[in-house]
């Protein structure tokens, strides 16, 4: 391709609104550029990498036993009304109708889809197991799309779907797998981890994250050393030990703590520690009130009671001032007993002693007061965020902490969408049997946020040699040079037999082309000057800039050979 007929409409400064670096050097770089909030167009150059990225996970899943298919991004409302996922979805969910009043939506994942799909025509064992997958676009109403294309309304995506007749089949294609996606995630060059995750709304109780390690992640990953335990902090279980469990109870008082409406103003007050008070939050979801007490000093993790009460994301709100009130309670004052709504308790204040808690009075609070004997309520198991320095839930020493962006997620489904769908298979005594069910998903677009969040310097990205959209540039310093010309076509005659190669044959400075080539991140680097008068030109690699090298003219095909060679290891 030439650079002179290429459309990369480059930026020196990337817009205001665009927080992380893979997001400003796409804009820069002319790859992407944005349509409305949460959606964007690929440019040529983004394009090719989208592709570049699809391909390699469209090889691996068909090593890996996957057929590919194609499916309509609109899907009709009534499978996902008989999966009981049409309201639940929420607000996420793109609902339209056609001229006819029938409801549709914009699929923002396929469950339904896939096994409505197969539910007339894969009855019998004998067909089982079955991969299949499609590369689609996918579309999600995000209440804040930010970061570009790592939280968008439209986004590509690879989604896979086994089925297999039992439990023990799902779990074999479930591994088969995970270990395609590690197969993807090492040849696209991520520095990844595994980490146990929610399923949330996907259901099932197996569930593997793959998240690609950057402090810009959205996520934060609780791990110990050398990765022995790893997971979200949605899903990272907390080994909380209560200090006090074995101490004699007290006698319950009521003391005065004027202006004290902070575990950390009440505690000071008292003389106490935090982790001697009970903390408490007020939660409101439609029309029912929750009462959450947690250790005061830890904090609630939403996702854990979420999936205890059994409500939505979306219906979640704060308990304002007055719904407090006419609780029975006051702001920074709530305790355990005499509330109008649910008391939902973290496991480890039924084992506390002597607790601090409010009084439901302005300015009062009490103290020694013990589950059981003062107070009652739902045992609301683990309901904690994890911390560093805890110690991991399985024993494998302290927990750190990373960000990271999820690339990858991988679900085994249980008999949740084939039951509700009525889908299954005649087994060998024709009994009919619900399939067990696996969903996989690869956040394509997402990806390439990740591999630029990795690969990136001051200059701009640095693209793995099997992802960039180019793999070789020529870059010509002086287009009105006959020689250098002439050189420059021939090189790019022969590269372009066996590379996909990009000459900058614009008129334009030496300077231009050069912080242009380190923007785009072409791996191999061919630069045609005045050395061609001695027979040279000059060689470098993007990964190391400053590394140049001049080399004869007709050894650089070899070289280029050689050396991409070295970067596909």
């Amino acid at each position: 391709m030439r650079l002179s007929q290429l459309y990369m409409p480059t930026l020196r400064e990337a817009p205001a609104d665009a927080e992380i670096i893979s997001h400003k050097l796409m804009l820069r770089s002319g790859m992407i550029r944005k349509s409305c909030s949460g959606v964007y167009s690929y440019l040529p150059l983004g394009f090719r990498v989208l592709r570049n990225i699809e391909e390699i996970v469209r090889r691996n899943m068909d090593e890996f036993g996957g057929q590919e298919i194609i499916m309509s991004v609109v899907q009709p409302a009534e499978i996902w009304q008989e999966s009981g996922r049409w309201e639940k979805y929420g607000p996420e969910m793109f609902k339209v109708k056609d001229r006819n009043g029938r409801d549709f939506c914009l699929g923002p994942t396929a469950e339904e889809y896939f096994t409505t799909l197969v539910k007339d025509e894969l009855t019998s064992y004998k067909s089982l197991p079955l991969n299949i997958y499609q590369i689609q676009l996918k579309y999600r109403d995000e209440k804040r799309p930010r970061f570009g294309l790592n939280r968008s309304r439209e986004f590509l995506m690879k989604d896979a779907y086994t089925f297999d007749r039992d439990p023990e089949g799902m779990a074999k294609s479930y591994h088969n797998m995970e270990n395609c996606y590690d197969s993807i995630f090492t040849e696209l060059g991520l520095e990844y981890v595994k980490v146990d995750s929610d399923s949330g709304q996907m259901g099932g109780n197996m569930t593997i994250e793959f998240q690609a390690l950057s402090e810009t992640g959205e996520g934060e990953l609780f791990y110990t050393e050398n990765y022995k335990f790893a997971a979200t902090d949605e899903k990272c279980e907390v080994n909380y030990e209560v200090k006090s469990k074995n101490d004699p109870e007290l006698p319950k008082e009521k003391k005065e703590t004027p202006g004290c409406k902070t575990i950390e103003d009440v505690a000071k007050y008292l003389n106490k520690t935090p982790e001697d008070c009970v903390k408490a939050i007020a939660i409101k979801v439609k029309d029912e009130k929750f009462f959450v007490f947690i250790p005061g000093d830890r904090e609630l993790n939403m996702t854990k009671f979420q999936n205890f009460a059994g409500v939505n994301d979306y219906d979640i709100e704060m308990m304002s001032d007055e719904d407090i009130v006419s609780a029975g309670s006051v702001p920074g004052y709530m305790g355990p007993f005499g509330l109008d709504g649910r008391v939902i308790l973290d496991k480890r204040i039924k084992e506390m002693k002597n607790v601090v808690v409010g009084a439901n009075e302005e300015g009062m609070h009490f103290v020694n007061v013990n589950f059981g004997r003062d107070f009652d309520g739902e045992d609301g198991g683990d309901l904690l965020m994890a911390r560093e320095g805890d110690m991991a839930p399985d024993g494998s020493g302290e927990l750190k902490v990373r960000r990271g962006i999820e690339v990858g997620q991988i679900f085994g489904l249980g008999t949740k969408y084939s039951e509700s769908l009525g889908a299954g298979f005649l087994d060998e005594d024709g009994v009919k049997k619900p399939f067990w069910m696996g969903s996989y998903g690869v956040g394509i677009s997402r990806t390439i946020t990740a591999i630029i969040e990795q690969n990136h310097d001051d200059f701009g990205i640095i693209w793995p040699i099997n992802i960039a959209p180019y793999e070789v540039i020529i870059s010509v310093m002086n287009v009105n040079d006959e020689e250098q010309v002439k050189v420059s076509e021939e090189l790019y005659k022969n590269l372009s037999k066996k590379y996909t190669v990009l000459i900058d044959d614009r008129s334009e400075r030496a300077g231009v082309k050069f912080n242009d080539r380190d923007l785009i991140g072409i791996p191999l680097r061919i630069t045609v000057g005045k050395g061609v008068a001695d027979g040279m030109v000059e060689f470098s690699k993007r990964i190391t800039p400053k590394d140049r090298v001049d080399v004869k003219i007709e050894d650089i095909e070899n070289v280029i050979e050689e050396e991409r060679g070295k970067l596909c290891r």
